[in-house]
Order: C-alpha cells, then sequence, then structure tokens
C-alpha cells in the first residue's frame, strides 16, 4: 500500500474510532484501550487466518483418520496467535442482530487470555459500556477488505498511528508512552541492537523493542532468535499496552509493572547488550532517603543532590550494560550541561570513555512538550581502546528536521540516513556512506528516466490540444488565443529534450546536477503553462455554455484533459500529499548526495562546522564537562545553497501551515478548471 493510501485510511479509521469518545463520557486514556483492542484483534485475526491456510495446506491425512486438526503449536511454530472460534473477528462480524456485540468482544478478549499467559489481564475487556449500533460500526470498519487484506506490517503502522494520535490528544499523562518514531529510529540505527539482552527500563508502548525487530528483519534475521526484550514501567495501562504493541508486532518481551527508582524488576545491572530508553525528563519527588535509593547498585556514580531525577537515569543505562554493551536514550537538554554534584557525575562519566556519541535536536519532537532534547549514546567497549576512548562526536542536528505541521517536526527518511552516516565515519565504518550515496544517485538517475518520459508524453498532450483548430477558433473568439501558448510549449519541450538525452547517457554520478536543475526549473513554468490552458478552457465553457452542446462534444477533449491531469499529478505531486512528483524527486535525491558528498568530500569523517565535532576529554573539561554539542560544534556562517529543508517541504508540497498557500490555491484552481471542463 502507497503511503498517501496508508494515509487515508488510517485517518479513516482514526475519524471512526474516535466515535467512541464523541459519543461517551470516556475521557482520553479510557478509550484508547478499547479502540487499540480492536486493532489487535483484527491484526491477530489476519495473522490466524493466513497461516491456517498454509498449515492446512501441509497437514498429514491418514487413510482412516483423515485429516489431523489443527493445533495450538501449529500456529505458535508460525510466530501467530491461536484464536478460539469465539475469538475470530469474522465471528463479531457475523454475529446476529439480537446478540450482545459488546459481550461477545469482551469475551473474545477474555479467551486469548486464556490461551496466553503474557496476556493475562492486558487486553480490554470493557466493552459493553458502549453503545452496540456503535461496536457494529466500529467492527464494520475495521472489516474493510483493505484490513482483512492487511498483513503485519501495515497493521503495524496503524497501530503505530493510533498510538501517536492518542499521544497528541493526551491520551496518557505528559505523553510519556509514546516516543516519536524518528527519535526511537535513531537510537536504534546508532547503537545496532542486532543480538543479546535488549533492555528499557522506562519501556512505554515499547516503541524501542518493536523498531527493533524492524532492525533485525531489515538484516534479514528473526529478532526472535537473536534478542531478548526486557522492560519495566511504572504505570499499569502503559505496561498493558506495551505488551499489546509486542503482541500485535509478533514480538515476544518480558515486560514488568514497577517503579525504577525504586525496583530492579529484572536485577540486569552488569549484563545488558543494548540499553535504550525515553524516561521522563526532570522528574522531581524521588525519596532519596530511601535505602533501596541511597544503596542502589546502579548509581556508581553517587547520589545527585539536587531533586531531578536526569542523572538517576543516565547512572542506570550506564550500570546495567555489559563491557561490551551500547545504550541510547533521550534526556533533556539541560541535563548536559547541569551543574553541581549533576556535573561532578558527568565528569566522572566522560573520565571512563563509555559516553560515544551526543546529538542536539531542535524543538516540537514530542506532541506533547516543544523543549529541545538530546541524545546521549553509551559504548563501554570505547572504555577499553585507547584510541577511542578519549574521543566524543558532538553532533548538532538542531537545524535538520522536516515539519510535519505547524507544531510537530520530524526527521525524514533521509536525514535520518544522513545522521547515521555521519556517526558510521566517526566510527570508521564508510560502507553506509558509500551505500547510502550510491542509492541516493541511482533513485536520482532512475526517475530522471521517469521524469522525462512522463515529461515528454505531457507536452505531447499540450500540443495536440493546443493544435485543436476548433479551440483555436472558440478562443479567439473570446479573445483569449491560445496560440500564445505555442512558444511556451516549444520552450519547454526543448528543455525536456535536455533531461531526456541527459537521463538516457548519464551514468550514476555523472551530470545529474543538470538534471536536477533543468526537472527544478521545468516545474514551475510548466504548471503555470497547464494553468493558462485550463484557465482559457474553463473561459469558454462558462461564456459559451460547450459542455451542453455540440461544439463542446466534437472538441473531443475530455480523453486528452484527463492524461494531461493525471501526467501534471505524476511530475509534480499534489499539496497535501507526502508523495511528490517526479520533478521534486529527481532533484531531491541528487541533493541528498550531494549534501553528504560536499561535507565529507573524501568519504571519510571530518569535522563540519555548525554540525558536527570529535572533541577530546581535555576539550570537554574546558568547557565545564559539557556535553552540549552547540558548545563545541561552532555556527556555520556559510549560505547553505546545497540543501534547505524547509524549502524541500514547499517544494515536495507537504501540507504546511502557511508556507505553501500559493502552491494550495494554484491546485485549488486547477481542480476546479478541470472539473468544470470535464
Amino acid at each position: 500500500m502507497q503511503g498517501n493510501q496508508l494515509r487515508k485510511l488510517e485517518a479513516e479509521l482514526w475519524k471512526a474510532a474516535d466515535q467512541l469518545r464523541a459519543n461517551s463520557k470516556l475521557t482520553a486514556s479510557e478509550y484508547s484501550m478499547p479502540v487499540l483492542g480492536l486493532i489487535f484483534l483484527r491484526h491477530a485475526f489476519n495473522r490466524f487466518r493466513k497461516v491456517k491456510i498454509e498449515v492446512e495446506k501441509g497437514l498429514p491425512n491418514h487413510p482412516q483418520r483423515g485429516i489431523r486438526p489443527l493445533t495450538k503449536k501449529d500456529f505458535e511454530e508460525k510466530n501467530s496467535m491461536f484464536l478460539p472460534d469465539k475469538a475470530q473477528f469474522d465471528y463479531l462480524v457475523e454475529l446476529p442482530e439480537g446478540e450482545d456485540i459488546g459481550e461477545a468482544i469482551d469475551q473474545a478478549m477474555k479467551l486469548i487470555e486464556d490461551e496466553y499467559d503474557n496476556l493475562k489481564g492486558v487486553l480490554p475487556k470493557n466493552y459493553s459500556i458502549f453503545s452496540k449500533d456503535l461496536l457494529r460500526e466500529l467492527i464494520r470498519i475495521f472489516n474493510k477488505e483493505v484490513l482483512q487484506k492487511a498483513e503485519g506490517d501495515l497493521f503495524g503502522k496503524i497501530y503505530e498511528y493510533f498510538l501517536n494520535k492518542f499521544a497528541m490528544t493526551g491520551a496518557q499523562e505528559g505523553g510519556e508512552f509514546f516516543t516519536p518514531f524518528s527519535l526511537v529510529n535513531t537510537i536504534v540505527n546508532v547503537i545496532e541492537p542486532d543480538h543479546g539482552i535488549n533492555l528499557d527500563p522506562a519501556v512505554g508502548s515499547a516503541g524501542m523493542f518493536v523498531q527493533t525487530g524492524y532492525f533485525i528483519e531489515s538484516e534479514g534475521q528473526n529478532p526472535a532468535e537473536k534478542v531478548t526484550f526486557y522492560g519495566q514501567e511504572k504505570a499499569e495501562t502503559n505496561t498493558r499496552l506495551a505488551k499489546m504493541n509486542l503482541a500485535v508486532h509478533g514480538l515476544e518481551g518480558n515486560i514488568q509493572e514497577g517503579n525504577t527508582f525504586y525496583e530492579d524488576k529484572h536485577n540486569l545491572v552488569g549484563k545488558c547488550d543494548f540499553v535504550m530508553a525515553n524516561p521522563p525528563f526532570n522528574v522531581d519527588g524521588v525519596d532519596k532517603g530511601k535505602d533501596t535509593v541511597k544503596k542502589d547498585p546502579r548509581l556508581p556514580f553517587g547520589l545527585p543532590k539536587n531533586d531531578n531525577a536526569n542523572y538517576l537515569w543516565i547512572q542506570y543505562f550506564y550500570s546495567y550494560l555489559k563491557p561490551t554493551g551500547r545504550a541510547g536514550f533521550v534526556m533533556a537538554s539541560s541535563a548536559s550541561d547541569a551543574g553541581h554534584s549533576e556535573k561532578d557525575i558527568r565528569e566522572k562519566l566522560v573520565k571512563t570513555g563509555a559516553v560515544d556519541v551526543m546529538v542536539a535536536i531542535g524543538n516540537n519532537f514530542f506532541y506533547t512538550r516543544s523543549l529541545p532534547c538530546t541524545l546521549w549514546f553509551f559504548d563501554r567497549a570505547k572504555e577499553t581502546d585507547e584510541q577511542k576512548k578519549d574521543k566524543v562526536l558532538m553532533l548538532d542536528a538542531r537545524k535538520i528536521y522536516r515539519k510535519v505541521t505547524s507544531k510537530v517536526n520530524d526527521f525524514s527518511p533521509e536525514q535520518l540516513h544522513n545522521l547515521i552516516c555521519i556517526v558510521n565515519l566517526y566510527r570508521g565504518n564508510t560502507m553506509k556512506f558509500d551505500s547510502t550515496i550510491k542509492n541516493y544517485l541511482q533513485t536520482a538517475a532512475d526517475l530522471a528516466r521517469e521524469t522525462a518520459i512522463a515529461t515528454a508524453e505531457l507536452q505531447k498532450v499540450l500540443k495536440s490540444i493546443v493544435s485543436n483548430k476548433k479551440l483555436k477558433g472558440i478562443s479567439e473568439s473570446l479573445g483569449q488565443s491560445i496560440n500564445s501558448l505555442d512558444d511556451s510549449i516549444e520552450l519547454l519541450a526543448k528543455q525536456n529534450e535536455l533531461i531526456e538525452t541527459a537521463a538516457k547517457v548519464s551514468p550514476v554520478g555523472g551530470d545529474l546536477e543538470g538534471i536536477a536543475n533543468l526537472c527544478k526549473g521545468l516545474r514551475k513554468p510548466q504548471d503555470k503553462l497547464i494553468k493558462q490552458l485550463l484557465d482559457i478552457l474553463a473561459a469558454a465553457v462558462k461564456e459559451l455554455q460547450l459542455n451542453k452542446n455540440k461544439d463542446w462534444k466534437e472538441l473531443n477533449l475530455k480523453e486528452q484533459l484527463d492524461q494531461l491531469k493525471d501526467l501534471q499529478l505524476q511530475l509534480s505531486g499534489n499539496p497535501g500529499e507526502e508523495e511528490p512528483g517526479l520533478l521534486h524527486e529527481t532533484e531531491y535525491f541528487w541533493k541528498q548526495a550531494h549534501w553528504l558528498q560536499s561535507r565529507f568530500p573524501e568519504g571519510k569523517y571530518t569535522d563540519v562546522e555548525g554540525l558536527c565535532k570529535v572533541v577530546t576529554h581535555a576539550e570537554i573539561e574546558t568547557k565545564d564537562w559539557s556535553l552540549s554539542p552547540g558548545r563545541y560544534v561552532g555556527v556555520d556562517t556559510a549560505t547553505d545553497d546545497d540543501f534547505d529543508y524547509e524549502e524541500r517541504l514547499n517544494e515536495i508540497h507537504i501540507e504546511l501551515e502557511g508556507l505553501n498557500d500559493e502552491a494550495v490555491k494554484l491546485a485549488s484552481l486547477i481542480s476546479e478548471n478541470y472539473k468544470s471542463l470535464l
């Protein structure tokens, strides 16, 4: 399913599911679990049904006893849950009108819990409080054909989308249960948790574990065979969310409820290969007088004197690691420069050699708070490496972001890839950098060929329309000669010929810069030309009401206008859609390659003013042991002509409040003109 189709489906599902809140007295936190429960049930049934078909094909057929019945083990061997008959989604869909649908859903959840101990008490079972009509409508919505065919990754994305939406509506206090994908993906890709014991002592909804599963699968491995997940969460609701999230993604984990400040449920100090977390920031009120806190083995550098818990968390993450372990976590930016006892603890941490990478993140990456944050990364293997232990990579990514809405930012996939490339170069690994550059250039070359073909076809259609003699006569009678467009079409045709020629002969890495610039130069004039043509046609329709008489029919333009509309959409994209046109993308992917190559021209790590710098412990000491990247990388005073992420958003028509009004107006005019013509 393409991205825009998925977004439309997600929005439709959200609108339907939000009726639970609108038609009840429930708070956001109360209705979040029932909605996620239905998604869980739908997804579990999809997996069950798919595996059932696979298993049945291979069941032995005994001459006397016949085909062997299906067993629970058959499903578990295929990483699928076994669902009793009355816990299957189809059973709920086909339930007679007179039956209590709320009670039936509750019973389905109980039956699943009876089969799986790790889900005991986890699934929501309060559906009887909703009206029967509302629940039947929700069941109908979640039984759409597209969802019946959906498989794991799609349902995982829908589940994550709902977690995101609940975070934005304040479904959980402080939004603590949900860490934005950009930050989770950055952490996972920096620490590369591909084996052993993985711990998140502030597990929330288990997003770190889900992304770890994706990361391992991307390497062609099975997460169940490579890692063991351990999580701890203070809130009972969040603990349930984590277990459901793992289950809906086909993952297993040991998730325990407990306050991490006072309890260490898993007893994993010094045993973890990877630790990842997004702990609550700036927590006060921790009772440091308790013996469990004062004598906590997870605080090797001492108890901070102030009432802020940030440096409790930081020490926990360090202490859980094996001598070869890595940790990545989100922390309030203020912690990087905190003074007094916290500075002393930070100094001790730096001197161990384990501090590996510090990444400054800009505002608005969280849905419920706008403050900036910092990603911290430990690598305890550095402690015994004489060449590496004295080095820390400072990476300032505050100017790198994509605007999702006026209040929310994230990283685009390419921005994330670029940051990970920098970290890999710092570690002496050039493979990621080389493969990313190659992928960008190959993508740009492929898109250039598609662009040339589509643009040539569009201009062929334009010429055909403009050369229509009857249309010329009608337009001239209105004082709007269509002949005036001929010169513009010829000029654009020549420009496209250059793209077409270059795309055919240019190898990857050849004159892609020239092609990118041609695409950029072609886009706006071509859209303007189409608008001019449609304005002339719209005027003819309006003045002469051609659509109601034989003159309009004799023009026979409908097929050509439909084709023109499709080609323009293919080339220029559409406001509000995240999938841009070919002209945008051809230029964009070349710019991505150039962004990296211009900063690291030799394919090796080098300090870049305003972006990254490798610093020594001596340099950190001169700045009071600060770990704020901005204090080291300097300010980039050069004008960045290579890449402007804000402009990127404008160009690909991602819906940004206040930034693409002109594009929206133009698209609206074109759309209205198409409607009036067709």
